[in-house]
């Protein structure tokens, strides 16, 4: 069933079943996001929480809602939504379910930055990865960086927060007045072109967005493995059509960093980075769209 919404001149047509798909997303990521504030090394009680986030509760229990898990929680939602949009939208201008700023190499440059003005600055506020310098530095910052380099959510912050949160404000509404041109991508470039295409210009923009998406989210969590790659696929499986719609891999992207994070967080004596298990998801899903392309001789 498809509703028609008129806006002005504007035509919009919703799928009803994308609405649903969206509302299910969404009760899925506060479900994920109040198992993540519940369950940790000190495990809380849904009224406990409750109490802590009406002004209530024991200062200990504030120090952990309020002052370490929620900041985490929401800079992984942040940064997972950052990278699920940087990926989509390199998959649909590529016409390419391989493409992602992590494959294509822009996570990596991204954190070789970060490390560069880290190391000419003295801050830590922006940790990035590279051996040949990671090997110029001490001893702790060396570690701490090369925990990063995998992507770690520890010690997150009411300062990262803001940070993925604002920079989604400004680039998530750019990403989206794009869409509409950037489905049309996937049309043949002659066919796009007779349609009235600006597609120089419209590669560029997709791809400036992108990368400041991707940036975004390294500069947060690092550079963790298969978010941005696996995002769209798990999207277009959900949503009718098989299409790829930008909601739908911000949505997944903000889960796979949720759920990773909360696994993460979950293993008992030992604290693992998120990106180990972003990379658990997402190889197999690689290796699973690699097969399918052999098989349809598109490798």
């Amino acid at each position: 069933m498809i509703w028609t919404l008129r806006i002005s001149s504007l035509l919009l047509q919703i799928s009803r079943q994308g609405v649903l798909t969206g509302l299910g997303l969404g009760i899925v990521l506060l479900a994920a996001a109040g198992l993540a504030l519940a369950t940790g090394s000190y495990p809380l009680s849904l009224a406990q929480i409750l109490g802590v986030l009406w002004g209530d509760g024991s200062p200990p229990q504030q120090m952990i809602v309020l002052d370490h898990r929620l900041p985490r929680i929401l800079t992984a939602l942040g940064a997972g939504a950052a990278f699920g949009l940087s990926g989509a939208m390199f998959q649909v201008m590529m016409r390419n379910p391989l493409a992602a700023p992590d494959v294509i190499g822009f996570n990596a440059g991204a954190s070789c930055g970060a490390l560069c003005v880290m190391i000419l600055t003295g801050g830590m506020a922006l940790p990035g990865a590279a051996d040949l310098l990671i090997s110029s530095m001490d001893v702790l910052s060396a570690a701490d960086m090369a925990q990063w380099l995998t992507g770690s959510l520890s010690a997150r912050t009411w300062q990262d927060a803001v940070l993925v949160w604002s920079g989604l404000a400004v680039l998530a509404p750019l990403a989206l007045w794009l869409h509409f041109p950037l489905a049309r991508l996937a049309m043949d470039d002659g066919i796009a072109t007779s349609l009235g295409l600006p597609l120089t210009r419209l590669h560029l923009a997709v791809t400036a967005t992108g990368i400041l998406l991707a940036a975004l989210a390294v500069s947060t969590v690092g550079p963790l493995p298969f978010v941005a790659f696996a995002a769209d696929p798990i999207a277009r499986c959900l949503i009718p059509g098989g299409k790829s719609a930008l909601l739908g891999a911000a949505a997944s992207g903000a889960l796979i960093t949720l759920l990773a994070d909360s696994a993460a967080c979950a293993l008992p004596m030992v604290q693992l980075p998120v990106g180990v298990f972003t990379a658990l998801i997402g190889a197999p899903l690689l290796l699973w769209l690699l097969a399918a392309h052999v098989r349809k001789g598109a490798i």
